[in-house]
């Protein structure tokens, strides 16, 4: 990739004050016989029968096997899905909550939003954090710290310890998409990291629109209080996974420590860079669109529709199929087009959808005038995301823990601040499929001219091979 500073350029430390640390790994042979040798622009060689022609890998996780790659998409996404599980899983239960409590829901409603301020600090205090000192312990210190937060939520008195508990839920749930990100840029790049960083995006699309889902059926088998329980359950699977399965996959010597750049300089340097300036907001605004349809769809479709719970689930999971088939494509694509200009007509998709809905409803329509532009909008959202954390992250490997963190900050940050919109924009009169749309066109609007006013794609050079 060209154009924009990159944290390529970050100081790192001298390699006379790591004597520990040679610049070139001794040989290693591999379990087939041949030997891998590592050289110090991290290319890794690995010698067959004629070490003239072996293929020089230029990413670590060139010379992984297929099973293991398969292994870490499946863990990763499952650390990834985290996240989005413990923000939206419980939601079903909030009149149940609100009942139990004896409270408000705009007071239950405020347990949302804690959870949401502490996931997205979290991943800006986490994400640096694992540049600093490696990916693994971050990781399993702040998924224990999840657990523990979880159990707390199931035992909680009242609304005061509940509230409490969930901002520390957020903070221990920003680990796992973070780290997650970091490690996939540590081993990746180039195409590779598009293929990989696309899995991912398809656990960070569809989880929150499946999450509900799956605590609606929850609730027919257990109290409110059993959904923390799993979620305790689901923490305690992934910190024995991270501790059994998932390597540490940045060295000492890449740290930026003792010597090497600061957390502001990490900071800064990514957030001079304008490309990764624009990718943000446009992944911010994208983010924002899909949970102006997550908070509305309740309201829209069962209310003013009226949806029973088994229709209504059915709806949810056929525009989960269009995350899918948005992200499996886009990868495809991005390999081949460059990312930058898949966004270019992912984006217009989400606004021409958006505003389709608006005309539809308006035209009185009816559902489908509503479902089948929605199911569109979704699909252009799938393309969209991968594509955000593939120009954002291959730009700045040396950083990809700060870069990653300030994806996910931003993505969950201003969603949560902008969804509400909604029902802002509703008022009295009960939602409508006009007002979610009108927040999905203003979104998408300011997705559009972040992509040709800051990032520009003409700027920006094609992925390496």
């Amino acid at each position: 990739m060209s154009d924009a500073p990159r944290t390529d350029s970050l100081p790192v430390a001298d390699a006379s004050s790591h004597p520990e640390t040679p610049a070139i790994a001794a040989p290693a042979r591999t379990a087939t016989g041949s030997i891998r040798t590592s050289t110090a622009t991290g290319a890794i060689r690995t010698l067959g029968s004629n070490p003239a022609t072996a293929p020089i890998m230029l990413h670590p996780g060139d010379a992984i096997s297929l099973g293991r790659r398969t292994l870490y998409i499946i863990l990763l996404g499952a650390l990834t899905a985290l996240g989005p599980f413990t923000i939206d899983l419980y939601l079903p239960a909030f009149p149940v909550l609100e009942e139990d409590f004896q409270t408000t829901a705009a007071a239950i409603q405020l347990t949302l939003t804690g959870t949401m301020i502490g996931f997205a600090l979290g991943q800006l205090v986490v994400g640096p954090l694992s540049d600093k000192v490696g990916r693994r312990v971050p990781l399993i210190v702040v998924t224990a710290l999840h657990v523990l937060a979880s159990v707390g939520a199931a035992f909680a008195p009242d609304l005061a310890p509940l509230s409490v508990a969930r901002v520390l839920m957020g903070v221990g749930a920003a680990a796992g998409g973070v780290v997650a990100m970091a490690i996939v840029r540590d081993l990746f790049g180039g195409r590779r990291l598009v293929v990989m960083l696309s899995r991912l995006a398809l656990v960070s699309g569809v989880a929150p629109v499946v999450a509900p889902l799956i605590g609606s059926w929850l609730l027919t088998l257990m109290p409110w209080r059993g959904i923390f329980a799993v979620l305790a359950a689901y923490g305690i699977v992934m910190l024995l996974s991270t501790i059994l399965f998932i390597p540490e996959t940045l060295p000492v010597a890449r740290r930026q420590d003792r010597g090497g750049a600061t957390m502001l300089q990490r900071y800064r340097s990514v957030l001079s860079d304008r490309v990764f300036l624009g990718v943000l907001v446009i992944g911010g605004m994208t983010f924002s669109g899909l949970f102006s349809y997550l908070s509305a769809s309740p309201f829209l479709f069962q209310v003013t529709h009226g949806l029973d719970a088994q229709q209504y689930g059915l709806l949810f999971a056929v525009n989960s199929l269009g995350v899918v088939l948005g992200v499996q494509t886009a990868s495809r694509l991005a390999a081949r087009f460059g990312p930058q200009w898949v966004m270019a007509y992912s984006t217009a998709v989400l606004l021409l959808s958006a505003v389709a809905i608006v005309v539809t409803d308006q035209l009185g329509l009816g559902l489908w005038g509503t479902v089948i532009p929605l199911f569109v909008f979704m699909t252009a959202c799938g393309f969209t995301m991968p594509n955000v954390q593939v120009l954002a992250l291959d730009r700045h490997g040396k950083a990809a823990g700060t870069a990653a963190s300030i994806i996910g900050a931003a993505n969950f940050g201003v969603a949560g601040l902008i969804s509400p919109a909604v029902g802002w924009l509703s008022h009295d009169a009960g939602i409508t499929a006009t007002t979610m749309a009108s927040v999905m066109v203003g979104c998408s609007v300011v997705g559009i001219l972040a992509l040709w006013l800051v990032v520009r794609p003409r700027t920006v050079g094609m992925l390496t091979p």
